[in-house]
């Protein structure tokens, strides 16, 4: 015998099915949708040789592993390395307009200054084309971090120190971040330098990197 359809016994689950159906339309809509992730920004280094990979196999120094390091953690930005081995914050700076140009930074980090010193340039001349170039490039719309160097004392402990005070100086002016010193964990240990005893080995770039990297990580 075929059992006759009710439609009084069907009335309750299709209103059941209609209410089931509303609620997980109402639940839907009010779930937030997912926060768009960070646009991709473009990370301009302008250094000296300490990040231009001097007297290292390509690819090794840190700014490359910066690179490395982004494309693992946080893909999609891009590190562009125009340092040049002997660069001053001269140099640095008659070149930085045409790089903002090309380039159109977010985030410029300024890694020069060790060789004014090297070279007796005047330190307020250092401190003048970093405060310069930073701020150009917060012209440019460009987030700054400066990198911090320091010298050994027996260039004088006055100018040792005035010279170390400069980048902090410089940041804290420009509203820029502050690497205190790149190479921190290096300085001290002669087994991190090549035979010239100036530029860091293979070994040391990760420790340099792990300098500047908790500085710019916010950023990005």
């Amino acid at each position: 015998m075929v059992p006759r359809f009710s439609l009084t016994r069907a009335i309750p689950v299709l209103l059941w099915l209609m209410l089931a159906s509303l609620v997980t339309l109402t639940a839907y809509a009010q779930t937030p949708a997912a926060a768009p992730g960070s646009p991709p920004k473009r990370i301009l280094v302008l250094g000296d040789s300490l990040s231009a990979e001097y007297g290292l196999a390509r690819g090794s120094g840190w700014v490359q592993l910066l690179q490395n390091r982004i494309d693992e953690q946080a893909p999609g930005h891009t590190v562009i390395n125009s340092s040049i081995s002997g660069e001053t914050t001269i140099g640095g700076l008659s070149r930085l307009p045409a790089l903002l140009a090309e380039h159109d930074p977010d985030i410029v980090i300024l890694e020069l200054g060790g060789n004014d010193a090297l070279r007796g340039l005047q330190l307020g001349t250092t401190e003048n084309n970093l405060r310069d170039m930073a701020r150009a490039a917060r012209a440019a719309g460009a987030q700054v971090i400066v990198v911090g160097m320091q010298i050994p004392p027996n260039y004088g402990r006055a100018y040792a120190n005035r010279f170390q005070a400069a980048f902090g100086l410089v940041a804290e002016e420009e509203k820029a971040e502050l690497v205190p010193f790149l190479l921190e964990g290096v300085a001290t240990d002669p087994a991190l330098f090549q035979a010239d005893r100036i530029h860091p080995t293979a070994q040391a770039q990760p420790i340099m990197l792990d300098n500047v990297w908790p500085v710019l990580q916010p950023l990005l």
